[in-house]
């Protein structure tokens, strides 16, 4: 009996007749956009249980549900390799705001989080209480908190049963499921291991099949030579290589990023698995901190309060940021503009020159560095280490561009999950992914709708080995977006930035409906990815 149930089967799939007619939903007329960058062809899909079972043309299936795309391009649901979704002093994260609404609404279905350094260290212990999301999450192990929990933030070498206790954290971070592991090497207390101990830990992620994602050291005068370190981790580490946010800053190395692409190329032609990912913004974001030298930053607040109020450090403080202002080519501060300034949220949206003559002092380099000195001792008894959250005008359009015409450059936010109209965020949070249809494909014209969606899609999840994501074909697993070309748009702006991406009509998450007619459902079909799991 059993035989003849399987002959009938096999037969039935042999002439290509369907074994059940009925599927959860039907997706008819749309444009489809597979994500490997071949050109987009008229199809129906068909998806039940979370994954997509049928990709072809009339397809002759009753569904639960039915959606006529009208020509529409239906593709994979994006991949945010960048993100910043745990909780600290200055944001929200996937706890209090599990349903991401920020990232739905612009078409994300996949993100990743734990990058430049920071992360969750207990991975079990966060995917366990994560709860209703929104979309899915995966996680590197961050050298930056590994390090914190072991060593501290003191500028010092790791001693020896120290770096045993850092590599059975990243072991069993990677058991648990983080994805890699990832350092931010500008940032206290990463950027102040050597190479080698990076190497080390990064070895315990290889073993486990782990990326190794980087902020690197510098990306400025030093950007050649932070590539380079970057690399040499992968390779003797024996791991992929994702470097996080190229760019190259300050307005003296404007327009020499391809020097730095050429190289990255010419690693990858010795065999290196390397590839990069970028904001489609002129503008970074990071603390107030990276205004200091880096040996005035270590330890913690009150650490740094002490050194400013020294009056000898205070001196040496003040001639190294005159230096890499100098160094970067500005004038003043005016590049750098508050973001979350917990003291006093009035400076939120002000710059640094504005700020200093807010307080009523007059305009000068000196009176600027005195400015920020003062929001990096008021910050720190407001609990944040840093001082405050800022945007810097860190790079060139032109920089930008060059980037994303790069091949093997993904699509990233370098965002989190924000509150609705709290802060004065970068607008990446919002429009990253539109603002690259928008602006680079229909506008612009750098990249075609076919290579952009591929940057958005494949592209990362072959970098972070999610197989059964990013291409649309039957056996993938249902993370979908539906969206006219011709009308996505972002609308978040830096002046104002808590505005939602509009012309994604329907964005699905593992097979389930969250985003309807460019409005979000009561439908939360989330899930934590695990590395090496079936999901």
């Amino acid at each position: 009996m059993k035989y003849r149930i399987g002959l009938i089967l096999f037969s039935l799939i042999s002439i290509g007749q369907p074994v059940f007619a009925e599927v959860d939903l039907l997706i008819r007329n749309a444009r489809v956009v597979d994500g490997t960058g071949s050109p987009w062809f008229l199809s129906d899909v068909a998806i039940a249980d979370g994954r997509i079972t049928e990709v072809a043309r009339h397809l002759d299936r009753t569904a639960h549900q039915e959606i006529d795309a009208a020509g529409k391009v239906l593709a994979p649901g994006f991949i945010d390799v960048h993100t910043h979704v745990e909780s600290s002093p200055n944001s929200a994260g996937l706890k209090e705001l599990p349903g991401a609404d920020n990232y739905l609404l612009d078409g994300v279905t996949t993100i990743i989080t734990g990058n430049c350094g920071s992360s969750e260290i207990d991975v079990d212990d966060w995917a366990t209480s994560l709860k209703g999301l929104g979309l899915n999450v995966a996680t590197l192990i961050g050298h930056n908190s590994v390090r914190r929990e072991v060593v501290g933030l003191d500028n010092r070498e790791p001693l020896p049963e120290e770096m045993a206790q850092m590599r059975a954290l990243v072991k069993k971070a990677m058991q648990d499921g983080a994805v890699g592991f990832s350092t931010g090497l500008l940032y206290v207390p990463g950027t102040y291991a050597k190479t080698t101990e990076v190497v080390e830990l990064a070895k315990v992620a290889a073993a486990h099949g782990g990326v190794y994602a980087t902020h690197i050291r510098e990306q400025g005068e030093k950007l050649h030579e932070s590539i380079t370190e970057a690399v040499t981790v992968g390779r003797e580490a024996n791991m992929p290589v994702q470097i996080s946010h190229l760019k190259v800053k300050g307005r003296t190395r404007w327009g020499s990023i391809g020097t730095a692409l050429e190289l990255i190329e010419s690693y990858r032609q010795n065999g290196v698995d390397v590839v990069v990912d970028t904001y489609p913004y002129d503008r970074a974001s990071t603390n107030l901190g990276v205004n200091l030298p880096r040996w005035a930053v270590a330890g913690s607040a009150t650490d740094i309060s002490s050194r400013i109020d020294d009056e000898t450090m205070h001196s040496r403080i003040v001639s190294g940021m005159k230096e890499m202002l100098k160094d970067g080519g500005y004038p003043d501060y005016s590049f750098a503009s508050v973001a979350q300034y917990l003291p006093d949220p009035s400076y939120n949206g002000r710059t640094i020159t504005e700020i200093n003559r807010l307080v009523e002092r007059s305009s000068t380099i000196e009176n600027e560095i005195e400015t920020i000195l003062e929001m990096m001792v008021e910050g720190g008894h407001a609990g944040v280490t840093q001082g405050a959250s800022m945007i810097y005008h860190y790079m060139s359009e032109e920089d930008v561009d060059a980037i994303l015409r790069y091949p093997n450059a993904a699509v990233a936010s370098d965002g989190s999950a924000v509150e609705f109209g709290r802060g004065q965020v970068h607008p990446r949070s919002y429009g990253t992914n539109a603002r690259i249809l928008a602006k680079y494909v229909r506008e612009k014209k750098v990249l075609t709708l076919e290579d952009a969606i591929r940057r958005m899609t494949s592209l990362p999840a072959r970098t972070f080995s999610f197989h059964d994501r990013g291409i649309i074909r039957p056996g993938m697993i249902a993370d979908l977006v539906l969206f006219d070309p011709s009308k996505v748009i972002d609308k978040a702006t830096f002046e104002d930035p808590h505005q939602y991406s509009e012309g994604f009509d329907v964005v699905i998450v593992n097979g389930l409906v969250a985003v309807k007619d460019g409005n979000l459902n009561d439908v939360r079909g989330g899930s934590f990815i695990r590395h090496g799991a079936t999901n």
